[in-house]
């Protein structure tokens, strides 16, 4: 079991003088009940991660980690080294979920049994991709040990429901959970008319509307990020908020699903 709404750390660990700020966001998450922290080598440079660990200090027993993989450090050689890099960075021995971060040259079946490799080395708990379209799925599914990957970490937001004609289908089908990152569009949903209208009527935010429509989802877990101790205050208020279906119905017309299916979206 792992909680619906985490805490994403992309942009994280860019400037020494705001790390301290930044790990005290998350572990305000951490006393709320947020205990899934989403973060990776590429944020930062490893600073995000370096966060991370500073945060989950003395209570790591309470946290899910997630962290990601360079596609070219997606080789079974070289994953293992980035994996020791980022366990070093985290202060942990352990990382719960590994996913790689996009596909590139190296062949994913080598991808999937440097992550097998690590799991019978107790270096990471489970193994998952990240902006995986449905083809890139199949393709995994027919790999031998393709079938353990635990979750698809996508970009999915009303703005972006690309997903929701081809790759949430298929993966609710085959059980495997999504992460939403950018479940926001960086900001870019909280001045729209129509979230603000619904926001008022619940004594709510934007943020939280927004929030709110990715949780009702099954099989979604939802990732914002927040630099500031009362941004995360804002987004656990999401989990409170039950959206209407009057609301849901205003939210399909500004925010339409689209028709046919549609390649997958990237940040």
């Amino acid at each position: 079991m792992v909680p619906a709404l985490g805490l994403g750390t992309w942009g994280m660990g860019e400037r020494g003088s705001s790390a301290g700020d930044e790990a005290a966001a998350l572990r305000l998450g951490l006393d709320l009940g947020m205990s899934l922290i989403d973060t990776a080598e590429m944020y930062g440079d490893g600073g995000a991660e370096e966060v991370v660990g500073q945060a989950v200090k003395g209570r790591r027993d309470e946290v899910l980690i997630v962290s990601k993989v360079y596609p070219h450090n997606a080789g079974r050689k070289k994953m293992a080294a980035a994996c020791e890099r980022s366990l070093k960075r985290l202060g942990t021995d352990c990382i719960d979920l590994y996913l790689l971060h996009w596909r590139e040259n190296v062949p994913l079946l080598e991808t999937v049994e440097g992550f097998d490799a690590l799991r019978q080395a107790g270096k990471i708990r489970r193994w998952g991709v990240s902006n995986f379209d449905v083809a890139d799925m199949e393709e995994l599914w027919r790999l031998p040990g393709g079938t353990a990957c635990a979750a698809n970490q996508v970009l999915y937001n009303l703005m972006r429901r690309g997903i929701e004609t081809g790759l949430a289908p298929w993966c609710r089908e085959l059980h495997v959970p999504i992460m939403a990152y950018s479940p926001i569009e960086q900001g870019k949903l909280l001045a729209k008319p129509a979230l603000k209208e619904i926001a008022a009527t619940h004594n709510a935010t934007p943020a939280q509307v927004a929030l709110a429509w990715l949780l009702r989802h099954d099989g979604v877990i939802v990732i914002p990020k927040a630099f500031h101790q009362n941004h995360v205050r804002e987004n656990c208020g999401a989990l409170d908020l039950e959206l209407t279906a009057g609301d849901i119905a205003a939210l399909d017309r500004d925010f339409p699903r689209p028709r046919g299916k549609r390649r997958l979206e990237m940040l």
